[in-house]
């Protein structure tokens, strides 16, 4: 399993949470250990938005999958 493979089911096991919310998040891509992800429905406009990008997303993320330094919101 490659890393963005990694990525993707790291994401689809954070998804169902942002959903509940009304929330969801789009993988874009996975470049030099940053992945890029759009927030998407009540996420994108939210104003926590940053925190749940960097203390959520991220941290689940970089648990799962220890190529991630960082989740950057295109």
């Amino acid at each position: 399993m490659d890393i963005q493979e990694k990525v993707e089911k790291a994401l689809n096991n954070i998804r169902p949470a942002l959903q509940m919310d009304g929330g969801d998040v789009e993988f874009l891509k996975y470049e030099d250990g940053t992945v890029y992800v759009k927030l998407l429905g009540a996420c994108g406009g939210c104003p926590m938005s940053t925190m749940t990008l960097k203390l959520f997303i991220e941290e689940r993320l970089k648990e799962e999958v220890p190529e991630v330094k960082e989740v950057v919101q295109v």
